[in-house]
């Protein structure tokens, strides 16, 4: 007999593996299983972990993602999608969430089992996402819309309660831009670069054009000038007449459809010539042209928040802003700068990660009809053979599905110490609370230039219209990803030390950027720590707009933010009162005492006693 299995769940994890290696048709595939967010590389794939409990949420949630992940490697080709993909970011969401609906769809007409697993995976996201709370338009993503109505007009299956909502708030205006395209899906569903191209033609109908980029299946124009010398010199276009005269008579439905096409080409020429001579022409009644769809607001908290152009804006890592070396140098600088500075901070890491790993001591629920089989109870048995055996359960940690992300500004007035000192405390933190199982991610945000950049040279050019919103470049900055490690991010943060980086401060962006970024994240528990010494403060969009126009949008985030409560808010003030702006915040007047601060606020969070949380979240001043 074989022996058996400790885990329960690992027959049907082995199962499920073999399964959607077949389903994919690749024996070599990888298959794992993790608390990470699932996903797919080259080598394998990555589900999501399945517990001793097996419950059935666990297990629709594992069969749907490996279906998921299943198909589009066994339907997707990588090189075909590229070339069609668009340049824009939009319209590149658009068209990855269509073809990923292309892939399930044609998965499920060739295995039907699969559109019911997957369907609980869209439920789960959705569900995890808010999708059903959602009774606004602009707040739903048009990209995953588009998808899901794809999916829906391919299958024939209705989606669950919250991917219906968003896919039904959008609908109206698809369909009304696009129903024409979007009637011949079932005839390219199988053929992928047939989709790819229906696929950039309903972006196009939607009002996204501008950001497909060049068609791919477009000949160059040298390509097309050498076509054109060739038919000038072939010896073949001399008789062309004669030729066209006797292929009429030897297949005269094909000279009847010449000329019909020659007829129409006609009259579309002249057509052209009318309107080149100013002739207005008119559409039939009820045939108004469609308008392009208003432009999406810059900012969700305040749809009335002006940007006077995003074109110079970037979201970029902090190694694509220096050499490996450049880094490697100036986090030495920074490891220099804070030597005196170590030892009080590492007491005040290990007495954070002494106080988490005290609340995440194991526990245990016991005298249970299943579970792990409680050894120490098994004397009652051994002693009346007629008593049941009793099983235990561990129970779950309050914060360990939970990600933090710091949110540091990077402006010139933290030029000195109070840069040093936030990116060393972001570091340890970082690494204690990843010992502590809790993902860190680091953010920075500043501006890209001094006195507006190019945004402020287009403004002049073209005139100094008035108001006309945030007029500076934005750096947006990744120091730290919620899902790398912390040693292959330590060098990252010493970019802060690099000369010239830190400008202006718009906090309100910047906020409503980290907040999406962390409410996107699977984990159950959101928190964001803002760390900044000032109100935000830009010169140049302040020189030309209303004096409080950075500072109310800031307020407005925030108030999204609590409103929305998807992420837990706190904020340090160094040597400013940020108790004016966000609920949850505490102020120091030393930036020696950051560290300490950064400590008590996040043990505070994870505090298991709702008192001893309030004592240390409520509002107060350090020093």
């Amino acid at each position: 007999m074989s022996k058996p299995t400790d885990n329960p769940a690992d027959p049907f994890k082995k199962a499920l593996a073999e399964a959607t290696k077949v389903m994919a048709d690749d024996p070599e595939m990888t298959v794992t299983y993790s608390v990470d967010p699932p996903g797919m590389n080259r080598d394998g794939v990555r589900l999501p972990q399945v517990s001793r409990r097996m419950t059935r949420d666990e297990v629709l949630l594992a069969r749907g993602t490996a279906d998921a992940f299943a198909l589009r490697r066994k339907f997707h080709d990588e090189a075909v999608s590229n070339r069609y993909a668009p340049s824009g970011q939009l319209a590149r969401d658009i068209y990855d969430a269509m073809e990923t609906a292309r892939c399930e769809a044609v998965g499920a007409r060739a295995m039907p089992g699969t559109a019911g697993n997957i369907d609980a995976k869209i439920g789960h996201e959705a569900d995890r996402k808010g999708y059903a709370q959602i009774t606004n338009s602009q707040d739903a993503p048009l990209s995953v819309a588009a998808g899901y109505l794809v999916r829906h007009l391919a299958t024939g299956r209705d989606l669950p309660a919250g991917a219906a909502n968003v896919m039904n708030l959008w609908r109206g205006f698809i369909e009304e831009q696009a129903s024409g395209t979007l009637e011949n899906i079932d005839h390219v569903l199988a053929d992928q670069a047939a989709f790819a191209r229906l696929a950039r033609k309903v972006i196009s109908d939607l009002g996204y054009g501008d950001q497909l980029g060049d068609d791919p299946d477009a000949p160059d124009d040298d390509q097309a000038d050498d076509e054109a010398q060739e038919d000038e010199d072939s010896p073949e276009s001399q008789g062309d007449e004669q030729s066209e005269q006797d292929e009429s008579e030897a297949s005269p439905e094909r000279s009847q459809e010449e000329q019909q096409d020659q007829t129409q080409a006609q009259v579309s020429m002249e057509d052209s010539a009318d309107m080149e001579q100013g002739e207005e022409a008119e559409l039939p009644e009820g045939e108004a042209p469609l308008e392009p769809p208003p432009p999406a607001p810059h900012s969700s908290a305040d749809p009335n928040y002006i940007v006077y152009t995003t074109d110079f804006d970037e979201e970029i890592r902090a190694e694509d802003l220096a050499e490996p070396a450049e880094l490697e140098r100036l986090r030495a600088y920074l490891d220099q700068q804070l030597e005196p500075l170590k030892g009080a901070v590492s007491r005040l890491a290990n007495k954070l990660q002494r106080r988490l790993q005290a609340q995440q001591n194991r526990s245990w629920d016991f005298d249970l009809e299943e579970g792990t089989l409680d050894a120490g109870r098994l004397a009652r048995v051994v002693a009346n053979p007629t008593t049941p055996l009793s099983f235990k359960q561990e129970k779950d940690t309050e914060f360990r599905d939970t990600c933090v992300t710091l949110l540091l500004d990077n402006s010139g007035s933290m030029r000195g110490r109070p840069i040093s000192i936030a990116a060393i405390c972001a570091d340890v933190l970082a690494r204690t609370l990843e010992r502590c199982s809790v993902k860190v991610e680091i953010l920075g945000f500043t501006t890209r230039a001094w006195k507006g950049g190019q945004s402020r040279e287009r403004w002049l050019a073209q005139g100094r219209p008035q108001q006309p919103g945030r007029l500076n470049d934005l750096r947006h900055i990744i120091y730290k990803g919620a899902d790398a490690p912390w040693r292959r991010a330590r060098p990252n943060l010493g970019l802060m030390m690099k000369e010239g980086l830190l400008k202006e401060n718009i906090d309100g962006e910047a906020l409503e950027w980290a907040h999406r970024r962390a409410a996107s994240r699977p984990e159950a528990r959101k928190i964001l720590m803002v760390i900044s010494d000032g109100a935000p403060v830009d010169d140049s969009t302040l020189s030309v707009n209303p004096a409080n126009f950075l500072e109310k949008h800031l307020r407005d985030v925030i108030a999204m933010v609590e409103r929305k409560k998807a992420v837990e808010l706190i904020a340090i003030g160094i040597g400013h009162d940020v108790t004016r702006y966000y609920q949850r915040a505490v102020t120091i007047t030393d930036v020696e005492q950051l560290a300490g601060a950064m400590t008590e606020q996040l043990a505070g969070l994870f505090d298991t006693d709702p008192r001893k949380r309030a004592r240390v979240l409520g509002l107060r001043k350090t020093g």
